[in-house]
């Protein structure tokens, strides 16, 4: 074949020269570029999981997920029970004994019942120092403290707070009754003054308000539990006064 003839077979039909195969790189199978898509019940399964964990949070609920409008309980723990004695109910009544006490108070020395044989006394037990329910609960307590002492009756708080928070207490709101610390619990328990407390759904031991009114025999006149603070002040000051 001569060299015209050969040029004239590399022509196309419209008169354009090909330049031979094309050299592009063969698309890849569609088994490669692309994955499968997610079934619906991998997704809800993540979804589920994903729940489970929010709900979870730290009080270890099940990992399952949880049917539409539904919702998870979870059992609350009582902080302190292990290996601590559980709260027990108190055993006094009026017409008893008053427990004998005797602890640390502000200003650095002690008090016991028998400081006060003689006279009548009436302990607070109140949960925390500078708390708002009480801080006017003390303050309560300190504008009637002459009338309480008018009628023959000493006034003496008490809580497991450490006596420098108590001290602090005392000299923020200008207190003018002792407070006592019990970081033992000891009188607390005696006294009927400690057990299990609920607040926002969660259960757990600590300091129940209560008052007691103690006559000058040291028996006991009266009990107050689960202490309202507005007006209790002066309630007892009026079974002081009556006693």
């Amino acid at each position: 074949m001569s060299k015209k003839t050969r040029k004239k077979s590399q022509k196309s039909p419209t008169g354009k020269t090909t330049r031979g195969p094309s050299r592009t790189k063969p698309k890849p199978s569609p088994s490669k570029s692309r994955r499968p898509p997610a079934s619906k019940t991998s997704k809800n399964a993540k979804i589920g999981q994903a729940g489970s964990s929010d709900l979870e949070g730290s009080h270890g609920a099940s990992s399952k997920p949880l049917k539409p409008g539904a919702v998870r309980r979870t059992a609350e723990p009582v902080p302190g029970r292990a290996g601590r004695p559980k709260a027990t109910t108190s055993a006094i009544a009026e017409g008893a004994n008053a427990p004998s006490f005797r602890l640390p108070r502000d200003g650095g020395s002690s008090v016991s019942l028998s400081d006060y044989a003689g006279n009548k006394l009436v302990v607070f037990f109140y949960p925390r120092a500078d708390t708002p329910g009480c801080t006017r609960e003390a303050i309560d307590f300190t504008r009637l403290s002459r009338a309480f002492s008018e009628c023959g009756t000493a006034v003496l708080g008490v809580s497991a707070d450490p006596i420098k928070a108590q001290e602090v207490f005392r000299n923020k709101h200008q207190l003018g009754v002792p407070l006592a610390s019990d970081e033992t619990h000891d009188m607390l328990h005696a006294y009927g003054a400690w057990g299990e407390k609920s607040m926002y759904g969660r259960t757990f031991l600590g300091i129940l308000r209560t008052t007691v009114l103690i006559g000058r025999d040291g028996m006991i006149v009266r009990v107050w539990r689960n202490v309202r603070v507005d007006g209790h002040a002066d309630e007892v000051l009026a079974a002081a006064q009556a006693a």
